[in-house]
């Protein structure tokens, strides 16, 4: 139904002559005055991922002093993660922003963002992935058809929980919430607890019938959908980075003048910025939510982490089958480097 509603959107564009595709002949001949530009995601506006999507268009509009005029459409208006990645690759839409999981489907390399306890902090995560990482992950998305822009964060996936947990004995046999994704199952798996995959919408009741005993996602989804009423204690696992995407088409934007291109990656670039540093800000007023409603929330033990960390091993090895072994040296190597403040 999304696909039919996209197609119905960008038909209707066309026929008004706004669309954001424009012939190769227009742009040399420079007979556009102003370009519009398509921006979607699924998520809504007060949230980080809606933030990132506003602040591009923002930007955009006022550093390209006019010529590009952005219209935005949030809360799943035009189709799910999956189906906004495949209208951007199609050319039906301009740009999307969402997480990475949904985007392996058209990227296989985008499940590196699926290597669990990857990272130590916050600011090691966001030096890899502005360093060569970024741009060989831009080379795999230029194969097919997408211009990754830039890449920004909701903080990491923590573990919202019933029980509260001290060492990695106390995962054993944990029903927890995840999403469906082959690589975060076996994570949970590793470290002893029962992963259980449920749609979205079903966790908060599960969690209240006793169905599932906990799950994981970023705080502010954990405080955005209430998840926080039904768990006792917030566990900072921070076992994946919950990233986030700015996404182009490269239909589109190969049509544009090179000066608008350049144009276009300076912003998304600034918008990334405004991004992490709301992500920063956020997560202090949700921890408060959370605190103030009784719930625990607790940092890793050293131990903990460590033996996480290593139970952890055996999903990075799988992965060298998933993406490109050299990527996932590259991948290492940058956290490495990162972590000894090398630059």
């Amino acid at each position: 139904m999304k696909k039919i509603i996209i197609n119905c959107i960008v038909l209707m564009l066309l026929l008004s002559q706004t669309s954001c595709l424009q012939t190769g002949n227009r742009r040399k001949n420079h007979k556009v005055d102003v370009y519009n530009l398509y921006i979607a995601c699924d998520s809504q506006e007060d949230t980080v991922t809606g933030i990132f999507m506003n602040e591009f268009a923002r930007i955009l509009e006022e550093d390209s002093k006019g010529r590009i005029k952005m219209n935005t459409y949030p809360n799943s208006q035009l189709g799910s993660d999956s189906e906004l990645i495949e209208a951007v690759q199609n050319g039906n839409i301009s740009f999307c922003v969402g997480t990475s999981a949904p985007q392996v489907s058209f990227v296989p390399q985008a499940a590196i963002f699926d290597a669990p306890m990857a990272f130590k902090n916050l600011k090691i995560a966001r030096k890899v992935l502005d360093g060569p990482l970024y741009d060989k992950l831009k080379s795999y998305y230029k194969d097919k058809n997408l211009r990754l822009l830039a890449i920004a964060d909701q903080g990491f996936r923590l573990m919202s929980s019933n029980k509260n947990i001290n060492s990695i004995k106390d995962f054993k046999g944990i029903k927890i919430r995840t999403m469906e994704n082959k690589n975060h199952i076996a994570f949970w798996k590793a470290i002893g607890a029962n992963p259980t995959p449920m749609a979205w919408p079903e966790v908060y009741i599960g969690l209240e019938q006793g169905f599932i005993d906990a799950q994981e996602n970023p705080l502010e989804l954990i405080v955005a959908s209430k998840i926080y009423e039904k768990q006792k204690y917030i566990i900072n696992t921070n076992h994946i980075l919950h990233s986030l995407m700015l996404i182009g088409s490269e239909k589109v934007l190969n049509d544009l003048p090179e000066d608008l291109q350049k144009t276009i990656d300076e912003s998304a670039q600034k918008a990334k910025q405004i991004a992490r540093a709301k992500t920063d800000l956020r997560y202090e007023g949700r921890l408060k939510i959370i605190k103030d409603y009784g719930c625990i929330n607790k940092d890793l033990s050293p131990q903990l982490y460590k033996d996480m960390k290593e139970a952890s091993k055996s999903i990075w090895l799988d992965m060298e089958n998933q993406v490109d072994k050299d990527l996932i040296n590259l991948f290492k190597s940058e956290i490495e480097r990162s972590e000894k403040n090398e630059y």
